[in-house]
């Protein structure tokens, strides 16, 4: 197997000897800011699964953890974070469509968290409300015997073109992510990344990940992308958990 440190010329070997040595890598003061940020703000990020299952189990539809073994095909992925210590995830309603539609009683919502203290685990995620026309749904899982850390939520009306910010999200499935935008909004969302919180310098979530423009007939990013201010989303979202929509009487 070949090494990454190996390169095509002379200097190749002090490369290597310097990167064998221990070093104490220190972080500057930029660095180790967007460092704190991510490991402050990351735990209320979720990743979320769209399953679609071979068939309906014949265990009860009552439980709320879904099996590895459920024989269920990942059909798209998406993410979402904690809106409160009960369980419930903000999400983009686009990600979780097919569940609001579902007529067959075969898909299913696959929920990723960490809990306050570092532990990983996945519940069944179940739909209480949908708003199609703002892109926004709320998802809920059970979290009984378990802390959640639910984001900080901030505003949008003050949000300055200019001003810094980031997105965190689970892009193809991987682990979360940090990107540095810069509104205007300028920022590839990768799939898998809908739904996740764009956050400012405090960790403070100022909008909901939702959509990219792409260049007509490619199918490739334009680089100007949207999120739905969060002014809008903490308008939309209490009333999805109190009221509900004709759906979440389907659970």
């Amino acid at each position: 197997m070949s090494s990454l440190l190996q390169f095509s010329n002379p200097i190749s070997h002090l490369c290597s000897a310097i990167a064998l040595q221990p070093q104490q890598v220190e972080l500057d003061q930029d660095e180790d800011r967007l460092v704190h940020l991510f490991l402050e703000t990351s735990p209320s990020v979720v990743f979320i699964e769209d399953l679609e299952l071979a068939k309906i189990p014949k265990s009860s539809s009552k439980e709320d953890t879904v099996s590895q073994d459920d024989d269920a095909k990942v059909q798209g992925t998406g993410s979402g974070f904690i809106w409160d210590n009960f369980g419930h995830i903000v999400i983009n309603y686009h990600v979780v469509d097919k569940l609001a539609t579902d007529q067959t009683g075969l898909q299913r919502y696959k929920v990723f968290l960490v809990d306050a203290r570092g532990t990983s685990f996945y519940k069944k995620g179940k739909l209480v409300g949908i708003d199609p026309a703002y892109d926004l749904a709320v998802l809920k899982v059970d979290v009984e015997g378990y802390e959640l850390k639910p984001a900080v939520i901030g505003t949008s009306w003050d949000v300055r073109v200019g001003q810094s910010c980031f997105a965190i999200g689970n892009p193809f499935g991987y682990e979360n992510t940090l990107t540095t935008v810069v509104i205007q909004y300028t920022l590839y969302v990768r799939a898998g990344n809908s739904g996740g919180p764009l956050i400012d310098s405090y960790g403070h979530v100022i909008g909901v990940n939702t959509a990219t423009f792409t260049r007509k007939g490619t199918g490739m990013s334009s680089g100007v992308n949207f999120a739905i201010p969060i002014d809008t989303v903490v308008q939309t979202v209490p009333y999805l958990i109190v009221y509900g929509t004709p759906y979440s009487n389907m659970f």
